[in-house]
């Protein structure tokens, strides 16, 4: 079942790469008390998340935040090496947070896994962006297949 709007966020762990190695993220804490626009990617490194999702939400983080959010989150079924060097390379610092869903936990719990497995790419995550403030969706814009607009940057910064 897909999570929906004013569903709580599933418990689960992910990743995110700091300076002493693999921090493992509780979902609970890392949402509790704070809004967070939190946006999903099949893939870093890829063509339309590196050219257009992931720079879209780096340039317009500053109004982003403006309008009372707390923090901006990337996740992908990525490591958290791979993560932290996407973000690098794209200036995502302070801007974005990248985080690590490496089995595609937190793609599974939420519904929105991708199975890519036939084109060699395993198991994503479905292109979508979501606020959760305190820990409930308060707004899901979940692509549909090769799309890229209801999840963008813009799209969220008007809806917010």
């Amino acid at each position: 079942m897909t999570i929906a709007v004013g569903d709580k966020i599933p418990s689960v762990t992910i990743q995110r790469k700091t300076a002493d190695g693999i921090d493992q993220v509780s979902t609970d804490a890392y949402f509790a008390g704070r809004k967070v626009v939190l946006f999903a990617v099949p893939g870093a490194f890829t063509p339309t998340c590196s050219q257009k999702h992931l720079p879209g939400f780096i340039a317009d983080a500053d109004a982003i935040t403006a309008k009372g959010v707390d923090e901006i989150a990337c996740v992908s079924v990525n490591d958290a090496f791979v993560m932290e060097a996407w973000g690098a390379a794209h200036g995502a610092g302070g801007k974005v947070t990248m985080l690590a869903d490496g089995s595609a936990v937190l793609a599974k719990a939420l519904g929105l896994e991708l199975d890519l497995v036939e084109k060699g790419l395993g198991t994503r995550s479905q292109r979508y962006a979501m606020v959760v403030d305190d820990g409930t969706v308060t707004l899901l814009n979940v692509e549909e297949g090769g799309q890229f607009e209801a999840s963008s940057a813009e799209t969220i910064l008007a809806a917010l």
